[in-house]
């Protein structure tokens, strides 16, 4: 790469006697001065030199050789930190499309809350002609009484808007800009609670004491149930909270997961798991993990062996087995993400984990003595939220922010995963869930129904076929996957401030019979396999509760 070349012209050597022949020796005493060692013929001929001397051309080829030497060894030196340079430079590099992509999803969310807001006002727009005649007449056409639902309405839009955008901002807390936006923010809260207190000049107290006393009511006794109104049938189940099962006073809580006979309950809280022992009607803290550094986002427990697996906002996963005292340990640590893991999958063999996170990838790991992972799959292209494995094992689906759906398909012959079809929807979607090999549903932010595909038979090509309509609510989180509980033919879907219980029918047909409000889109939990217990932590009541299925 790097070769040595003289800066001199030999030509231009002279000795200093002026003789103004050609160099041809060197004479290599150290008492002479540099251009003193240079000697042409006459010089040789005239003077008496008792030190060494050796030729020009055999002194510019020692000289020659040891530079190419050196800059063997120096070549070998810059290589090795031009290598490391490219290395950062490809870091920066992503970190770029990092920054691009979570600036991108922060466009998204503002121009949805323009949006939210103008269809909020939209809404407000129309009126009744009756109903103001009314107000006029019964003398309620008071200015609090009539704008206190849609201030109160624009208000909450606000703040869960605000609870969105602020995490995402937070990454940027080190930029110029970061500052003028917090005080954006703090002005759209200030002035939302300045235009509240404005219209709340009456019965302010007594309001607030009303308010206080149903959130704590609703945090006392579990949500009631609401059926569907599209239902034309009585409602056939039910899941009734088990006051006696609550755990009280957990911290934020993203993943629950229960094992196959629902003798183990694990919650995980900010960076611990706490291990639960379930048993007949006992709950019991049992043990604390504290091997993850950050929020746990998701829990799987397998169902063949004593294992469980987890993922966490510090891009690991974990695998954890039960010894021989009954007390969980890690086996392994999977690294390979490079940010949080939001979705985990795990087959029925318990020798695949299917992992999706918000770098964005999906990555296939496979158990050979150890887990490593086979296969990275990147066609989303922004955070993936949910993942579903159908019942023959042989197909994947994927769900994320870029309003993507990816069908994947495992090859008989060398076993990969490709992707054998994407479906573009009209908004991104936090769940998605096999009903069986042919069907699958998956629910749209914001959007008050379900939808289903189904798999066309000749060209083994998913198409949407209908809607299913669900209870919502503004604003959602990803984790809290849906299930699909064969065995009641149940399917459990979290939406917004709802947890819905859709029911298949013996006509194939879908319908919502139960819907539980929570009054919070900051809602999480899981189903029991067999679909006994459903299990949630909510941020109103701050509390584990456990509902236990019914039939009316």
């Amino acid at each position: 790469m790097f070769k040595p070349k003289m800066i001199e012209n030999e030509k231009d050597f002279f000795c200093t006697k002026g003789h103004k022949l050609p160099v041809v020796t060197i004479a290599l005493d150290p008492k002479l001065s540099r251009d003193e060692r240079l000697l042409c013929t006459e010089c040789l001929e005239n003077t008496c030199m008792d030190g060494k001397m050796v030729g020009l051309r055999k002194m510019i080829q020692i000289v020659e050789e040891n530079q190419i030497k050196q800059m063997e060894k120096v070549e070998n030196i810059i290589m090795d930190q031009i290598k490391q340079v490219e290395q950062l430079h490809s870091i920066v590099d992503q970190m770029k499309s990092f920054v691009l992509q979570q600036l991108n999803e922060l466009i998204t969310i503002l121009i949805g809350w323009i949006q939210n807001l103008q269809k909020k006002g939209q809404q407000q727009s129309e009126y009744s002609l009756q109903e103001e005649i009314e107000k006029m007449v019964l003398q309620r056409n008071n200015t609090y009484t009539t704008l206190q639902p849609q201030i109160s309405e624009i208000q909450k839009t606000n703040f869960c808007w605000i609870s969105k955008l602020h995490p995402k901002l937070e990454q940027f807390n080190q930029f110029a800009e970061y500052k003028r936006c917090k005080d954006i923010l703090t002005n759209i809260g200030l002035e939302s609670q300045h235009i509240t207190n404005e219209q709340q000049q009456i019965n302010v107290q007594k309001e607030n004491e009303e308010l206080q006393q149903l959130i704590a009511e609703l945090n006392i006794q579990h949500p009631q149930a609401e059926q569907s109104a599209c239902s034309d049938n009585l409602q056939s189940f039910s899941y009734d909270i088990i006051q006696e099962f609550s755990i009280q006073k957990i911290e934020q809580c993203y993943a629950i997961a229960i094992n196959k006979d629902c003798s183990t309950l694990l919650v995980g809280c900010l960076s611990q798991i706490k291990v639960f022992e379930f048993n007949q009607g006992n709950i019991k803290q049992i043990q604390t993990l504290n091997e993850h550094k950050q929020y746990v986002t998701t829990l799987n427990f397998m169902k063949k062996s004593k294992q469980f697996i987890s993922g966490s906002r510090d891009k690991s996963i974990i695998i954890w087995r039960c010894d021989e005292n009954n007390l969980w340990t890690l086996q392994q640590r999977l690294n390979g993400h490079s940010f949080w893991i939001l979705c985990l999958v795990l087959n029925t063999n318990e020798d695949l984990i299917i992992s999706g996170s918000n770098d964005p990838s999906i990555k296939f790991w496979i158990n050979k003595n150890e887990w490593v992972c086979q296969q990275t799959i990147t066609d989303h292209s922004s955070s993936i939220y949910g993942l579903s494995l159908n019942q023959q094992q042989n197909r994947v689906i994927s769900c994320g922010y870029d309003k993507l759906i990816l069908i994947m398909e495992q090859q008989e012959q060398n076993k990969d995963w490709i992707v054998i079809q994407k479906i573009k929807v009209e908004e991104f979607g936090h769940r998605i869930c096999f009903i069986d090999d042919n069907i699958f549903a998956f629910s749209q932010y914001d959007i008050e129904q379900l939808t289903l595909f189904e798999m066309n038979p000749i060209n083994k090509q998913f198409n949407k076929t209908r809607d299913i309509s669900i209870k919502c609510g503004l604003e959602d989180e990803c984790f809290f996957p849906q299930q699909y509980i064969n065995s009641k033919q149940i399917l459990l879907s979290k939406n917004g401030e709802y947890v819905n219980l859709i029911k298949k029918k013996q006509n194939e047909d879908f319908l919502t019979e139960y819907s539980i409000p929570f009054r919070t889109f900051c809602l999480f939990g899981v189903m029991s396999d067999d679909g006994e217990y459903l299990i949630t932590w909510d941020k109103n009541s701050n509390s584990i509760q456990i509902r236990k299925y019914k039939e009316l």
